[in-house]
């Protein structure tokens, strides 16, 4: 396939999976809207993960590997899936009662730069220097997020709307910090696993603490609705599971080419719209007001100039394409 070609299907395959990825805020908003319990939402969508990526590992490097890289050090992996997984989705699942399905998409697209903002804190070579370049478009990001969250609120944040703030700003820190902590776990280690091996990885270290919220969670509310299980196998399925392949692929397709693999890291502002577009047509959600819209149109121009200093900094450089690279799927 010609450069160009490949390019282009790359930036298609991560527009599709920033669709699948949109459908976590949306299904998370409905099963919130019907009364599910959040605790509940969130266990389930791990607990029914596990299985779903089983028939995947056979063409992914095996379990076998995961399982004694587990036993090895089992600490390290419990405390990694305990952030990068538990402390994630947790605080997500508790934020999607809070507001719209778009409301929590814009403000998580915070994630795109948290793991470069987390660097000094988890590296003590190069690595920990964070680019200037970033921090502004950190800056910028969080700008959008937060006329975003004024918007919705009418022109001021209220209470609810600054803990739903908190909640999902932790949760979009909580994910790539979980992902760079086990990756820098395995390069101490000397462990080389897949991305989907660390997938499966985490979803099976993070088991011992779903199944402890899960007794939490029925001690609440009881067993939950059979509606709210099957969304959260409907997340576990397009967020878990075909979004994240999707994204591999187009990232995989282009991994050599800076340019294009910022393009596709750049999808994930597509994110953001697509909750909207759903969220109005199908939710009956209200459109964001023009605060609202100013703060959506900061998120994307955010991710989109993420996107041109990806491609920017790591033009013949792998180590300095690896140290800007998003965490997404991971």
């Amino acid at each position: 396939m010609p450069a160009t070609s490949r390019a282009l299907a790359a930036v298609g395959l991560g527009l599709c999976s920033a669709l699948f990825f949109t459908m976590t805020y949306v299904l998370n908003r409905v099963s919130a809207s019907a009364g599910g319990d959040w605790a509940w939402t969130a266990t389930l969508r791990y607990l029914i993960t596990l299985p779903l990526l089983l028939p995947l590992l056979p063409w992914q490097g095996g379990a076998m590997p995961v399982w004694r890289a587990i036993r090895r050090h089992p600490w390290a992996w419990l405390r990694c899936s305990a952030i990068g997984f538990g402390a994630f989705y947790l605080l997500l699942s508790f934020a999607a009662a809070s507001g719209p399905s778009w409301l929590v998409a814009g403000s998580f697209q915070f994630t795109v730069v948290a793991g470069i903002l987390c660097a000094p804190l988890l590296y003590r070579d190069a690595r920990r220097r964070i680019p200037r370049a970033a921090l502004m478009v950190a800056a910028l990001i969080l700008a959008g997020v937060l006329l975003l969250q004024a918007g919705h609120g009418g022109g001021a944040i209220d209470r609810a709307g600054w803990i739903a703030l908190a909640c999902v700003l932790g949760a979009a820190v909580a994910y790539p910090l979980g992902n760079r902590l086990l990756l820098l776990h395995l390069e101490r280690s000397g462990e080389n696993l897949n991305a989907t091996q660390r997938v499966f990885g985490m979803t099976l270290a993070s088991q011992p603490l779903w199944w402890a919220v899960a007794a939490w969670a029925w001690t609440r509310s009881g067993a939950p609705p059979a509606e709210q299980v099957w969304l959260a196998a409907g997340v576990a399925l397009s967020a878990g599971v075909v979004a994240s392949i999707l994204f591999f692929q187009a990232t995989g397709m282009v991994r050599d080419n800076p340019t294009a693999l910022g393009g596709v890291e750049a999808m994930q502002g597509s994110e953001l719209l697509f909750a909207i577009l759903i969220g109005v047509l199908f939710l009956g959600e209200p459109l964001p007001g023009a605060t609202g819209m100013a703060g959506a149109a900061l998120i994307v121009f955010g991710i989109l100039g993420f996107a041109w200093l990806v491609a920017r900094h790591a033009a013949g450089s792998p180590a300095r394409q690896r140290a800007l690279r998003t965490d997404k799927g991971a």
